[in-house]
Protein backbone atom coordinates (compact mmCIF):
# COMPACT_ATOMS: atom_id res chain seq x y z
CA UNK A 1 0.00 0.00 0.00
CA UNK A 2 1.55 3.24 -1.13
CA UNK A 3 2.01 6.04 1.39
CA UNK A 4 -0.83 4.91 3.67
CA UNK A 5 -0.05 5.42 7.33
CA UNK A 6 -1.48 2.56 9.44
CA UNK A 7 -3.49 0.77 6.74
CA UNK A 8 -6.66 -1.01 7.77
CA UNK A 9 -6.22 -4.67 8.71
CA UNK A 10 -8.53 -7.48 7.63
CA UNK A 11 -9.95 -7.58 11.15
CA UNK A 12 -10.52 -3.80 11.09
CA UNK A 13 -12.41 -4.25 7.83
CA UNK A 14 -14.59 -7.08 9.17
CA UNK A 15 -15.29 -5.21 12.41
CA UNK A 16 -16.35 -2.06 10.57
CA UNK A 17 -18.64 -4.14 8.37
CA UNK A 18 -20.17 -5.69 11.49
CA UNK A 19 -20.82 -2.20 12.89
CA UNK A 20 -22.43 -1.16 9.59
CA UNK A 21 -24.55 -4.34 9.76
CA UNK A 22 -25.57 -3.46 13.31
CA UNK A 23 -27.23 -0.33 11.91
CA UNK A 24 -29.75 -2.33 9.84
CA UNK A 25 -33.32 -1.39 10.71
CA UNK A 26 -35.11 -3.32 7.94
CA UNK A 27 -37.15 -6.00 9.73
CA UNK A 28 -37.11 -8.25 6.63
CA UNK A 29 -33.33 -8.68 7.06
CA UNK A 30 -31.78 -10.83 9.80
CA UNK A 31 -29.45 -8.24 11.33
CA UNK A 32 -27.63 -10.77 13.53
CA UNK A 33 -26.89 -12.96 10.51
CA UNK A 34 -25.47 -9.92 8.68
CA UNK A 35 -23.24 -9.16 11.67
CA UNK A 36 -22.03 -12.77 11.77
CA UNK A 37 -21.39 -12.91 8.01
CA UNK A 38 -19.48 -9.63 8.26
CA UNK A 39 -17.27 -11.08 10.98
CA UNK A 40 -16.38 -14.26 9.06
CA UNK A 41 -16.52 -13.31 5.37
CA UNK A 42 -12.74 -12.66 5.13
CA UNK A 43 -11.63 -14.99 7.94
CA UNK A 44 -9.84 -17.27 5.46
CA UNK A 45 -7.47 -14.39 4.70
CA UNK A 46 -5.90 -14.96 8.11
CA UNK A 47 -4.43 -18.11 6.54
CA UNK A 48 -4.12 -17.37 2.80
CA UNK A 49 -3.60 -13.62 2.95
CA UNK A 50 -5.57 -10.90 1.22
CA UNK A 51 -5.58 -12.06 -2.40
CA UNK A 52 -6.41 -9.12 -4.65
CA UNK A 53 -6.96 -8.93 -8.42
CA UNK A 54 -3.43 -7.48 -8.68
CA UNK A 55 -2.04 -10.83 -7.46
CA UNK A 56 -3.07 -12.55 -10.69
CA UNK A 57 -4.72 -15.49 -8.92
CA UNK A 58 -7.71 -16.82 -10.89
CA UNK A 59 -11.05 -16.43 -9.11
CA UNK A 60 -11.56 -20.21 -8.95
CA UNK A 61 -8.13 -20.73 -7.36
CA UNK A 62 -8.79 -17.93 -4.83
CA UNK A 63 -12.09 -19.58 -3.89
CA UNK A 64 -10.38 -22.98 -3.52
CA UNK A 65 -7.62 -21.55 -1.30
CA UNK A 66 -10.15 -19.72 0.89
CA UNK A 67 -12.44 -22.77 1.08
CA UNK A 68 -9.52 -24.92 2.22
CA UNK A 69 -8.59 -22.28 4.79
CA UNK A 70 -12.15 -22.24 6.15
CA UNK A 71 -12.17 -26.04 6.30
CA UNK A 72 -8.87 -25.82 8.25
CA UNK A 73 -10.43 -23.33 10.68
CA UNK A 74 -13.43 -25.65 11.07
CA UNK A 75 -11.10 -28.61 11.66
CA UNK A 76 -9.01 -26.62 14.17
CA UNK A 77 -12.21 -25.96 16.11
CA UNK A 78 -12.61 -29.74 16.32
CA UNK A 79 -15.67 -29.82 14.10
CA UNK A 80 -17.59 -27.88 16.76
CA UNK A 81 -20.94 -26.26 15.99
CA UNK A 82 -19.12 -22.89 15.95
CA UNK A 83 -16.62 -24.11 13.37
CA UNK A 84 -19.47 -25.39 11.22
CA UNK A 85 -21.31 -22.09 11.61
CA UNK A 86 -18.19 -20.15 10.54
CA UNK A 87 -17.93 -22.32 7.44
CA UNK A 88 -21.65 -22.12 6.62
CA UNK A 89 -21.70 -18.32 6.98
CA UNK A 90 -18.59 -17.98 4.81
CA UNK A 91 -20.13 -20.25 2.17
CA UNK A 92 -23.41 -18.31 2.28
CA UNK A 93 -21.43 -15.12 1.63
CA UNK A 94 -19.39 -16.70 -1.16
CA UNK A 95 -22.52 -17.98 -2.89
CA UNK A 96 -24.58 -14.81 -2.27
CA UNK A 97 -27.41 -17.21 -1.53
CA UNK A 98 -29.53 -15.08 0.81
CA UNK A 99 -30.71 -11.48 1.09
CA UNK A 100 -28.35 -11.10 4.05
CA UNK A 101 -25.29 -12.30 2.16
CA UNK A 102 -26.16 -10.06 -0.78
CA UNK A 103 -26.51 -7.07 1.55
CA UNK A 104 -23.19 -7.84 3.23
CA UNK A 105 -21.56 -7.88 -0.22
CA UNK A 106 -22.87 -4.33 -0.67
CA UNK A 107 -21.53 -3.39 2.78
CA UNK A 108 -18.16 -4.81 1.74
CA UNK A 109 -18.09 -2.43 -1.23
CA UNK A 110 -19.28 0.47 0.94
CA UNK A 111 -16.61 -0.15 3.55
CA UNK A 112 -13.91 -0.27 0.88
CA UNK A 113 -15.15 3.05 -0.52
CA UNK A 114 -15.11 4.57 2.98
CA UNK A 115 -11.62 3.19 3.51
CA UNK A 116 -10.33 4.64 0.22
CA UNK A 117 -11.89 8.01 1.02
CA UNK A 118 -10.30 8.05 4.45
CA UNK A 119 -6.90 7.15 3.01
CA UNK A 120 -7.26 9.96 0.51
CA UNK A 121 -8.17 12.43 3.26
CA UNK A 122 -5.53 11.06 5.61
CA UNK A 123 -8.11 10.00 8.19
CA UNK A 124 -9.42 6.61 9.26
CA UNK A 125 -12.58 7.07 11.30
CA UNK A 126 -16.10 5.71 11.24
CA UNK A 127 -18.94 7.76 12.57
CA UNK A 128 -22.56 8.54 11.78
CA UNK A 129 -21.51 11.37 9.43
CA UNK A 130 -19.30 9.09 7.32
CA UNK A 131 -22.17 6.59 7.00
CA UNK A 132 -24.90 9.05 6.03
CA UNK A 133 -25.99 9.13 2.41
Amino acid sequence: MNNVHLPESISDHMYRMAIISFLIEDKSIDRLKCIKISLVHDMAEAIVGDITPHDGVPKEKKHELEKNAMLKIKEDLEESPIGQEFYDLWLEYEESSTPESKLVHEFDKLELILQASEYEKGTLVINSESLSC
